[in-house]
C-alpha cells in the first residue's frame, strides 16, 4: 500500500467523480498533494475524506493564470511535484447540426486547452522522472450519438499522450492516458433527469460486456499503476479501462 509513498500529486477535477476516485487511491498508496476544482463545497468535502496530506486549490483549468498558480502554490507547499493527473474536462453533447461556435469553443477549452496547458504549466515545477496521466474516453473510439465533438477532443487527448512523451524523453517524464468507459459519476446528473438516472445506469450496465458500469475506484487503481514504478516501461500508452466496451461490445 505504499507504491506512491512520498510522491506529490496534482489532480485536476479531483473533487468528484473519476478525479476523486484517483485522489483516494493515490492517498491509499501513500501520496500527498493537491486536488483542483471550481466547486468549493465539493472541494472541502473531498479533502476532508482525503486527510491532512492533501490540500485544495480552487481554480479554473481553462484559465492559464489559474493553472500557473496551482503548480507554483503546490511546489511552494510540498517542495516538489512528481505526479500530474489532467482529469478535468467536460463539454456540451449534441450533433453537428445542433452545436454551434460557443459549444465548440467551450468543449475545446475544457478538453484540449486545459489538458495542454495543465501539462505546459506543470513542467517547470515537475521532477524529472515523473509521471503525467491524461484522461481520455472510449467515445474517442466509438461514434456514440451526440458525442461527436466530445469524442473528437478525447481522441486528441490520446494523441497528446504520445506527443508529450516524445517531447519529454530527455526528462524521463512518462505520459500515458487512461480511457474509461461509462463510469458512475455525478456527470449523470448533468444529462439525465433524476428520476431516470438509475434506469439509465442499468441500461448501460446491460450494454457493458463486463456486466456493470465502472466505478471511480476502477480508474483510480489504473492511475496508481501508471503513476508508480510498476509501469516504468510504459510511455505514450493508452490504458483502456472500459469494461470491454471499445473492443468487445456489439
Amino acid at each position: 500500500m505504499n507504491r506512491l509513498k512520498n510522491k506529490v500529486a496534482v489532480i485536476t477535477g479531483g473533487n468528484s467523480g473519476i478525479g476523486f476516485g484517483i485522489a483516494r487511491e493515490f492517498k491509499n498508496e501513500g501520496a500527498r498533494g493537491v486536488i483542483v476544482g471550481r466547486n468549493q463545497e465539493t472541494l472541502n468535502s473531498s479533502v476532508a475524506q482525503l486527510g491532512d496530506n492533501f490540500m485544495v486549490i480552487n481554480a479554473d483549468v481553462t484559465n492559464i493564470t489559474d493553472l500557473e498558480s496551482v503548480f507554483k502554490e503546490t511546489a511552494e507547499k510540498f517542495g516538489k511535484i512528481d505526479l500530474v493527473v489532467a482529469n478535468a474536462g467536460g463539454g456540451t453533447v449534441g450533433t453537428v447540426t445542433s452545436l454551434g461556435e460557443a459549444d465548440f469553443d467551450r468543449t475545446i477549452d475544457l478538453n484540449l486547452k486545459s489538458v495542454y496547458f495543465t501539462v505546459h504549466k506543470a513542467l517547470p515545477y515537475m521532477n524529472d522522472g515523473g509521471s503525467i496521466i491524461l484522461i481520455g474516453s472510449n467515445a474517442a473510439h466509438r461514434a456514440y450519438p451526440n458525442f461527436t465533438l466530445y469524442g473528437a477532443t478525447k481522441a486528441a487527448v490520446i494523441h497528446f499522450a504520445k506527443g508529450f512523451s516524445s517531447d519529454l524523453l530527455n526528462r524521463k517524464i512518462r505520459v500515458n492516458v487512461i480511457t474509461p468507459g461509462t463510469t458512475d459519476t455525478p456527470a449523470f446528473e448533468k444529462f439525465v433527469p433524476a428520476e431516470q438516472i438509475e434506469g439509465i445506469k442499468k441500461h448501460f450496465a446491460g450494454e457493458m460486456p463486463i456486466g456493470r458500469i465502472g466505478q471511480p475506484s476502477d480508474i483510480g487503481k489504473a492511475a496508481v499503476f501508471l503513476a508508480s514504478d510498476d509501469s516504468s516501461f510504459m510511455l505514450g500508452a493508452e490504458l483502456l479501462v472500459d469494461g470491454g466496451m471499445t473492443y468487445l461490445s456489439k
